[in-house]
């Protein structure tokens, strides 16, 4: 059970979507802000970027910055090997799995031209290390920004710079971890931001605890001076069928309420 602070604003279904898999790597956003976003900003990038790309399908004028520092030729090397063990040993049988095996030559086709990504590590506050960048620097000049944070449990610290930015933001996807630890920080963060949650999905990779609190969130924030919403929260139930799916296929769906 969630505390109400983290129920979304009412949104019309006609104006969601969901881009990506139907699985880990996908998410619901307002459709609206496609077709007026010129770049996505996306800090932890693993090897998933469905939503990237099926956003681009749908606006080919947006450009993506991707921002990981440990996506780098070692990652990409050993995951190869691993892939590679399997399907020897005919653990990666099905069509989409052999193609998982090269998804480094799906990685070089997407990042390239105006999609780039960079080996730097998101951080609130930069030391001497050469690989380090802020929130403010990756957004730079750019404006009408789809911001994606899955940085696993560092996007509290950069909390602060997300609001600072808040005029050139269109829409923030995040993920919060170790959910019950933070609730305070989420909290605060929710009471200072002018960005508005209009939709909530519990991520079952992670755990829940004896009082049905999920512990790893992912948000979608928007900015209700560029796309208007409703002032009345939602009453609607999550997971929204059609919408939300399982990020881990084989483990149990986890249903959200919120406290009266």
């Amino acid at each position: 059970m969630l505390p109400t602070f983290l129920k979304p604003y009412h949104t019309d279904l006609s104006n969601l979507i969901r881009l990506g898999r139907k699985s880990d790597g996908g998410y619901v956003i307002d459709k609206r802000v496609i077709r007026k976003t010129k770049v996505i900003i996306t800090c932890g990038l693993d090897d998933e970027w469905s939503f990237e790309k099926q956003f681009q399908e749908y606006n080919n004028d947006c450009k993506i910055l991707a921002f990981d520092h440990t996506v780098n030729n070692k990652f990409w090397a050993d995951r190869f090997l691993k892939d590679f063990i399997s399907l020897l040993l005919f653990r990666k049988i099905k069509l989409y799995q052999i193609f998982d095996v090269f998804k480094f030559l799906q990685y070089l086709t997407f990042f390239k031209g105006k999609n780039k990504h960079y080996l730097k590590k998101i951080v609130s506050i930069k030391t001497k290390q050469d690989n380090q960048i802020t929130i403010s620097e990756a957004i730079g000049d750019n404006k009408d920004i789809v911001l994606k944070v899955d940085i696993e449990g560092d996007e509290y610290k950069v909390l602060k710079e997300i609001n600072k930015n808040f005029n050139k933001l269109n829409l923030v996807i995040i993920e919060f971890h170790n959910l019950k630890k933070n609730l305070k920080k989420i909290k605060d963060f929710i009471k200072k931001s002018k960005l508005r949650n209009i939709h909530i999905n519990a991520n079952n990779y992670g755990s829940v605890d004896n009082k049905g609190t999920p512990q790893v969130i992912e948000m979608t924030l928007i900015n209700p001076k560029k796309f208007r919403i409703k002032k009345q929260k939602t009453t609607r139930n999550y997971p929204i069928k059609g919408l939300d799916y399982r990020n881990y296929k084989r483990g149990p769906e986890i249903q959200i309420s919120f406290k009266n």
